[in-house]
């Protein structure tokens, strides 16, 4: 990756006109992307970028539980590429694609040291719901975390949109979905992914209260008790696991309640 000259810390989102602009701040060794000043959307380590900074990104690779050999990884929002990298760098077996509908956000993939396009490895600029709904038995895990100033677009939390999920998934394929804890119809979005998914699906809070995770599978990959056990496949690497062994230990108390 050749250097990548970072804007200033100034921001170059206009809130008080109405356009936000995706924009980068340095503290120290880290750097964090945002909309607004108000909210952080991704945070990297310049010491260590491709490890997992915010904790409900790490929750978000619980999947790997169920099924840590993906053949192809699609994902919803790039951000700053935190699951993107994580996943390019230790499922080396995975295809991954990212869809981004910003080009202001794709245009800031060097500053967060996203890999460049390759065989395995690509960004899509395109919005996520066209995208979706010509795809059928697609991918083996699909990562929605599409954010935009004041949450997730409609057309992304749609009973019509978790109907596309599904069925780009291939069998046993597992959504994972970033939902704000808080939101006042984020039980709403609950019963519209029910409506695709029916009961194979659960649900992880991450400690501050502030990010739900869900997992939603197309078939019964879920109701594997093994799963709770936490035992590290061999697919992953240790140092990967050693990220994420605290969080998945959520994971696994949380499966065994169910």
């Amino acid at each position: 990756m050749s250097d990548v000259t970072v804007p200033a810390d100034s921001p170059l989102s206009d809130e008080s006109a109405g356009v936000h602009r995706p924009f980068i701040q340095n503290s120290g060794a880290r750097r964090t992307l945002h909309f607004t000043q108000k909210e952080i959307q991704s945070s990297m380590s310049v010491l260590n970028p491709d490890a997992l900074e915010i904790e409900y990104t790490r929750m978000m690779m619980g999947f790997v539980l169920f099924k840590p050999e993906p053949a192809h990884i699609l994902m919803v929002g790039l951000g700053g590429g935190s699951l993107p990298k994580f996943c390019h760098r230790y499922l080396t077996a995975a295809e991954i694609s990212v869809v981004e509908i910003d080009p202001a956000v794709i245009a800031l993939r060097e500053a967060f040291m996203v890999p460049p396009d390759s065989a395995r490895f690509r960004v899509i600029q395109a919005d996520a719901a066209d995208h979706l709904r010509g795809l059928s038995d697609h991918a083996d895990v699909i990562f929605l975390d599409g954010f935009g100033v004041g949450g997730i677009p409609d057309a992304l939390c749609s009973a019509d949109f978790y109907a596309d999920c599904h069925r780009a998934l291939r069998d046993d394929g597992i959504l994972v979905i970033n939902f704000h804890v808080n939101h006042p119809r984020h039980h709403e979005y609950l019963d519209r992914v029910r409506e695709s998914f029916g009961s194979s699906m659960f649900e992880v809070v991450d400690d501050d209260m502030t990010n739900s995770i869900v997992f939603a599978c197309k078939g019964r990959l879920l109701d594997d008790p093994a799963a709770a056990e936490l035992k590290r496949p061999a697919s992953i690497p240790k140092d990967a696991w050693r990220q994420l062994m605290p969080t998945l230990r959520v994971i696994g108390a949380t499966l065994e309640l169910r």
